[in-house]
């Protein structure tokens, strides 16, 4: 109810006095009690069996229940066509289009509405600390980057970087230029600290947060009962991967549902509602560590290399040492057996140097000379 009322807000008046009455008629109230499995697995709401009975063919929702995660537990339906790196490993894991295409069509630049990133799991070989890493979601409607934060050392003794969300990643666009491109409809835009996902979520005004509202406007959080201050520990975002073949090695991916509730006069339920943004839920999905089979494939990939090297340049150098020391000692023979030579055929003390092709007269036999 709470996103009909607020999608409502700058719609005519007289529809919404036609929603006020709807909901009096089906005694629609702001808030329902729902148990957990419900709430993330799906239950009846009126309103939306009302709209799939009277919303066109061609707008009507995919979904006949409300629940966080109804129709997620799944053989998910999407294609996803990535890049193998067998031409350039560069792009390996990179995604090259989402069902056939390579933008959302959401954003107003190429670069913003872009889906080049991966899902997560994999990346492109020999990260760096200036790498930036991209994660494509169709629930967070964008590719999320992150930076390098610090080097991490992860279960099996596996060392990795940490990356974590860029600090303006939900940036508002009304403080950061770059940002502009998520707020289409111009202002307002979503606040410090939260994106509007609003278009991929059939216009219910969503807005994504990391939990508690970390790096997002303190006022966000202050405005709602109950919520403690945001710790980094328990609420940051983050991503271990192994630079050199960049494989994930540990995650927590945490983000918190937010619903942006307007207050509308003519829909009692809601008349006395200030604007705020609510907060609904937050989740954290991730691995602590990887199985033993595959971290001590990790460990061989980290450990082996290294020593093969030392390995080679050990024996190439020994190698070389004994090519050198035999080039030496074959050269110090030569010069002695040389050396030797000329000792043993010493020139007679009257011979003397002859320029006229005749024999010289210290190698003349003596009978000659007679």
């Amino acid at each position: 109810m709470l996103s009909a009322t607020s999608q409502s807000k700058y719609a005519a008046r007289f529809l919404r006095l036609a929603m006020a009455s709807i909901m009096d008629i089906l005694r629609i109230k702001p808030f329902v009690e729902v148990s957990i499995g419900q709430l993330l697995w799906g239950y009846e709401d009126p309103l939306l069996k009302l709209a799939k009975d009277v919303v066109p063919k061609e707008q009507k929702l995919p979904y006949d229940q409300f629940g966080l995660l109804y129709g997620k537990n799944g053989t998910m339906p999407d294609l996803f066509t990535i890049y193998t790196g067998q031409e350039d490993i560069g792009k390996y894991g990179i995604l090259d289009n989402y069902n056939g295409k390579r933008n959302l069509g959401h954003w107003t630049t190429s670069e913003c509405d872009s889906i080049a990133g991966t899902d997560g799991s994999i990346f492109p070989p020999r990260i760096t600390k200036e790498t930036v890493l991209k994660i494509f979601d169709k629930d967070l409607c964008r590719a999320l980057p992150l930076v390098f934060k610090e080097e991490v050392i992860t279960p099996g003794r596996i060392p990795g970087y940490r990356f974590v969300p860029a600090k303006d990643a939900f940036a508002s666009p009304s403080r950061l230029e770059s940002q502009q491109c998520f707020c289409p409809a111009g202002p307002p835009c979503a606040p410090e600290g939260t994106f509007n996902v609003s278009l991929c979520q059939y216009d219910s005004p969503v807005l994504l947060s990391f939990p508690h509202f970390y790096l997002g406007d303190p006022t966000l959080r202050e405005a709602v009962t109950g919520i403690s201050p945001p710790v980094e520990r328990d609420h940051q975002f983050y991503l271990d991967v192994l630079p050199m073949m960049g494989t994930a090695l540990r995650a927590k991916a945490r983000i918190q549902i937010n619903l942006a509730v307007s207050q509308v006069r003519d829909i009692k339920q809601v008349a006395s509602f200030p604007d705020i943004v609510f907060p609904i839920i937050w989740f954290e999905d991730g691995i602590d560590e990887l199985p033993e089979e595959m971290r001590n494939l990790m460990k061989m990939a980290v450990d082996v290399p290294p020593i093969a090297r030392a390995a080679v340049s050990g024996t190439l150098a020994a190698i070389g040492a004994i090519v050198l020391i035999g080039a030496l000692f074959f050269l110090v023979r030569a010069a002695k057996r040389q050396e030797k030579l000329h000792l043993s055929n010493p020139l007679p003390s009257n011979a003397t140097a002859s320029k006229t092709g005749q024999l010289n007269p210290a190698f003349q036999n003596p009978s000659d000379s007679k």
